[in-house]
């Protein structure tokens, strides 16, 4: 049976590169603690600067330091990108709108057809 994911994996690359949570909210620029610990107890989602800040001193890219959110976000976009496709084939033909469903098409990684059925 497969580990479910975590929300995040700070507490894990911060145990891996044997720091304290003191060690990496002073690194951070944090008064205290508190907030490294919140962020690995999943209680606060840590703003853009410290997500790249995170990502810099684990070296790994946000979306592995927050696979679950990463793969929620992900589905959710493609859900949202298929709606508008769907929206834009409806809405008739023309270059600008064959450049926009081809351009969200690629992110699929879907070939769509533009002729009306």
């Amino acid at each position: 049976m497969p580990t479910p994911k975590l929300p995040n994996y700070i507490r894990r690359y911060r145990k891996r590169a044997c720091l304290t949570q003191e060690e990496v909210a002073f690194i951070l620029g944090s008064k205290s603690s508190a907030s490294v610990s919140r962020h690995e107890r999943f209680k606060q989602t840590p703003d853009l600067p410290t997500l790249l800040a995170y990502e810099m001193l684990f070296r790994t890219p946000v979306r592995n330091l927050f696979s679950s959110t990463h793969e929620e976000i992900a589905q959710k976009l493609r859900h949202r990108i298929q709606l508008l496709i769907r929206k834009l084939t409806r809405a008739g033909q023309g270059r600008r709108i064959s450049k926009k469903i081809e351009t969200l098409a690629a992110y699929l990684g879907e070939q769509v057809s533009l002729g009306k059925a």
